[in-house]
């Protein structure tokens, strides 16, 4: 295998393919790697642990076809590390020779027989718009847990809803719910789970995309397409929770407060939060709201913020960093926050629209 390319292209195919490379200690070293193959004038580079793939297309000159498999962070760094300009690689059986200027390397690589035998992708192919859908991706993902230990809620659920699709996750202290209206790739009553951490790599690859992106469903897996890469992931199985029992058909309680001040406010009283777990209180008020922090070790932090509130007057507390999280997804200058009571779950929504909702679980506090 033979072929050259520009450093910073080579640099860009690498690392976005490396990102789905296992990194973690116990797997296979060969899933450390990534995979060149060379054909004419097209380079293929592929990383995979096997529960996410990679695959970045790029035109290279002066190609010998072929096959390597080297470490992956190891060549990237190498390339990475390179002055700018044309950088030639070169490989055989048990090595890959890096040359740009007076820079050479050699690198021992991985048997080519031993990287995975990857799935061609299955299913029709649907598009989505790349901008409603990176917007959705980013107000849902939030929400999806990173916990191994329930991988049910590490997923973000899609399901055919309506006459558009809507993307689900939750964590089970926050629930983030967001409509994509006319945008039908689902079968009516069909629903799937794919990981938030495919689709927080596929949000990096949709902020430098756009136009449309590709979506193809198959038994057990799921890939997208962005320009000249391909993601592919495996879904997840299993019984998602009945997230629509969670949300209170009304509330008699409502909030209107600027989004921009309701972040800056909540940002500064959390100073005192040394512990994620102290909550940030809110006392209701017609005539606007106030937030505390209290700690027994630090002291007290409050800030009185302008909004409009009708209902009657509570205290609420919600983890910072959570309400954070749902404040910062919403769009638009204003938020509504509703509430039952101090022990009920609240809800988050734009004022302007009803496609998001984000639910977030109050803190009992004395």
């Amino acid at each position: 295998m033979k072929f050259r390319c520009e450093r910073d292209v080579l640099v860009e195919a690498l690392s976005t393919a490396g990102r789905a490379a296992a990194g973690r200690s116990g797997a296979l070293p060969v899933l450390g790697g990534i995979r060149l193959t060379v054909d004419g004038d097209n380079l293929q580079v592929t990383g995979t642990d096997l529960d996410l793939t990679i695959s970045v297309e790029t035109t290279v000159a002066g190609g010998t076809d072929g096959v390597v498999v080297a470490p992956g962070r190891l060549i990237t760094d190498i390339v990475r590390a390179l002055e700018p300009g044309a950088v030639s690689l070169e490989a055989d059986e048990e090595e890959l020779r890096i040359a740009s200027g007076r820079s050479h390397f050699t690198v021992r690589t991985h048997p080519a027989g031993d990287f995975p035998r990857l799935q061609v992708p299955s299913g029709d192919t649907v598009t989505l718009p790349v901008g409603g859908f990176a917007d959705a991706l980013r107000q849902v993902t939030r929400a999806a847990s990173s916990e191994d230990s329930r991988p049910i809620l590490t997923g973000v659920l899609m399901v055919a809803e309506g006459e558009g699709l809507r993307l689900v996750a939750t964590d089970s202290y926050r629930l983030a719910v967001r409509d994509l209206r006319g945008v039908g790739v689902l079968a009516e009553g069909q629903r799937v789970l794919v990981p938030s951490r495919a689709l927080n790599e596929l949000m990096r690859l949709l902020g430098s995309a756009s136009g449309e992106v590709s979506l193809r469903l198959g038994a057990h897996d799921a890939t997208f397409g962005v320009g000249d890469v391909l993601l592919t992931t495996r879904l997840i199985e299993g019984e998602f929770p009945n997230y629509k029992a969670l949300i209170p058909s009304s509330y008699p309680s409502r909030l209107i407060v600027g989004r921009e001040a309701l972040l800056d406010a909540v940002r500064r009283v959390k100073l005192l939060a040394r512990d994620a777990t102290t909550p940030v209180r809110i006392a209701l008020r017609p005539t606007g709201i106030e937030l505390t922090v209290i700690t027994t070790d630090w002291g007290t932090a409050t800030e009185d913020v302008d909004a409009k509130y009708e209902g009657a007057e509570m205290t609420v507390a919600f983890n910072p960093n959570y309400l954070i999280d749902g404040v910062e997804a919403i769009t638009g200058d204003d938020v509504a926050l509703d509430t039952l009571d101090a022990l009920k779950p609240a809800t988050l929504r734009p004022t302007d629209s009803d496609e998001y909702l984000y639910l977030l679980m109050p803190v009992r506090v004395s």
